[in-house]
């Protein structure tokens, strides 16, 4: 159970007829996703063999929400995740894919979404604390903060997973959570945001990373709230949608960033949710399914799972509740 990542098709010719009463095409959204698994004819599905684990947590969440958690085989869910995994613990994008942290936190995301942790322990695999040594062990002890494998590259998207999965796995005691939440601080900017590193501009997904750490930790005591507030109120554009930094196009991905640091921080009531809700609803793929970054382009796994999130974060009917963390 792989499925393909990138860019997919374009909206139909009939756009802007089916698109008048804005409503969110469930069913045409759940074929989407199924079908991503039955394109490996096209070139485009082995170009993204990067991303495969990533599009599978992705998709699959998209189904949870949607209320269609059956939508993807279950047997065939797990048998991909524990096929992507090293012997060190931790999961590469695809089989024969070197070890990630990306790629360790979207397997325990899945195996958690799908109540199957517990097969990380079955005789044969090796074990939770592998996984989570695995993680633990790419943690700085100067800095506090994690790489993303061992190359080296640091960055808060890192961290965040580190504690994602921790949490998720009950193996938080295996790393320094204080130096962790040291080096959150130190990523913190004027302008309440924060960025990918120390001194780095502020950016709406490396704010969910950090403020997400913090939640996870039990921290969010050290945000700016109504400073760091303002700085996410003010990415959304005429339009209703979200832009990730000031002078940049409104994207759907931050229909997630941006929404699910506003709702951690008790801030979410800061923007227009009908204008985003009707942004979002004009970034479906009306015929095929799927949701694109801006009405009129190609639709992805990637954007689809996003947008339906912010749609759940605004409380649209008929999806099920996500957590912003």
């Amino acid at each position: 159970m792989s499925l393909v990542s990138g860019p997919g098709r374009g909206g139909g010719g009939a756009r802007s007829e089916l698109l008048e009463e804005l409503a969110l095409f469930v069913d045409r959204h759940v074929k989407y996703i199924q079908t991503l698994d039955s394109r490996k004819d096209e070139l485009e599905y082995w170009l993204t063999e990067h991303l495969r684990l990533n599009g599978l947590y992705w998709g699959l969440t998209a189904l949870h929400l949607l209320g269609h958690p059956e939508a993807l085989p279950r047997d065939d869910t797990i048998a991909f995740v524990l096929s992507c995994q090293h012997e060190n613990g931790g999961f590469g994008a695809a089989p024969g894919h070197d070890a990630h942290m990306l790629y360790t936190v979207s397997a325990v995301q899945i195996l958690a979404t799908i109540d199957a942790l517990d097969e990380l322990d079955k005789p044969g695999c090796l074990g939770k604390d592998k996984v989570g040594r695995f993680i633990a062990n790419l943690q700085d002890p100067k800095t506090g903060t994690f790489a993303g494998d061992e190359w080296g590259e640091t960055d808060t998207r890192f961290l965040y997973g580190a504690l994602n999965a921790l949490s998720l796995l009950h193996l938080l005691s295996l790393i320094d959570l204080p130096a962790a939440v040291s080096h959150v601080q130190s990523c913190a900017n004027f302008d309440g945001g924060y960025g990918v590193r120390p001194g780095a501009e502020s950016h709406a997904g490396q704010i969910f990373t950090c403020v997400g750490a913090l939640a996870i930790a039990g921290r969010l005591d050290l945000v700016d709230a109504d400073r760091l507030g303002r700085w996410l109120s003010e990415r959304q554009v005429e339009g209703g949608g979200l832009n990730g930094r000031p002078e940049k196009l409104e994207d759907v991905c931050y229909s997630w960033w941006v929404l699910s640091s506003l709702a951690m921080i008790g801030r979410l009531h800061w923007i227009d949710g009908k204008k985003l809700e009707a942004f979002i609803l004009k970034c479906q793929d009306p015929e095929m399914g799927g949701i694109a970054d801006r009405p009129g382009d190609m639709v992805d796994v990637f954007h689809t799972v996003f947008g339906i999130a912010g749609l759940s974060l605004l409380k649209y009917p008929g999806l099920k509740e996500v957590d912003p963390i």
